[in-house]
């Protein structure tokens, strides 16, 4: 009987290891499901960061165009308002006779003055006299035979045009030879 208590003691031992394996063994393959799942999750995560750190600059990027535009825009609106004050400015100094007279070096030092705080602002004016027309930048309003200058070429200047940056602002309105 006593072989018979040990056969029966060995087989419960043996099945209790089976099923210490069988828990072990579903512990581990719960603890694998639960690491890969984490993983998913962590990749995931990662994946929805990258996102929001590349919206983040898109963002960013957008807002400073957009400052950028905002303040050309205003600037250029109030250059448009000064124009007709720099023609009148033109005007008067080429009106006057006496270019030593102490009102023509007052106005021709305003209008100097003017025109760097312009430059400094990225405002440049359009060269056109002795060019050729390029209605991109030169409105043409006259033309005219022209034995000094070939054709197509700016013969007069009427009023000067004016750019910001690499946008016309106004263009001028000259007089092609044709």
């Amino acid at each position: 009987m006593s072989n018979n208590n040990e056969g029966n003691k060995d087989n419960k031992d043996l099945m209790e290891e089976d099923i210490q394996e069988k828990e072990m063994e579903s512990k581990s393959e719960s603890l694998e499901d639960n690491l890969e799942s984490k993983d998913k999750e962590i990749e995931e995560l990662n994946n929805k960061l990258l996102r929001l750190q590349a919206d983040f600059v898109n963002f960013k990027k957008r807002t400073e165009k957009e400052k950028e535009s905002t303040i050309s825009y205003a600037l250029e609106s109030f250059v448009c308002s000064l124009l007709p004050i720099i023609d009148n400015f033109q005007r008067a100094m080429e009106s006057e006779d006496n270019k030593e007279s102490g009102f023509y070096q007052g106005i021709e030092m305003i209008y100097q003055q003017l025109m760097k705080v312009l430059n400094e602002n990225n405002i440049e004016e359009i060269k056109s006299l002795g060019e050729n027309f390029d209605p991109n930048f030169h409105h043409a309003v006259f033309m005219e035979e022209s034995d000094e200058y070939e054709e197509g070429k700016i013969t007069e200047v009427l009023q000067k045009g004016y750019m910001l940056k690499d946008k016309v602002i106004r263009p001028s309105m000259v007089k092609v030879a044709k």
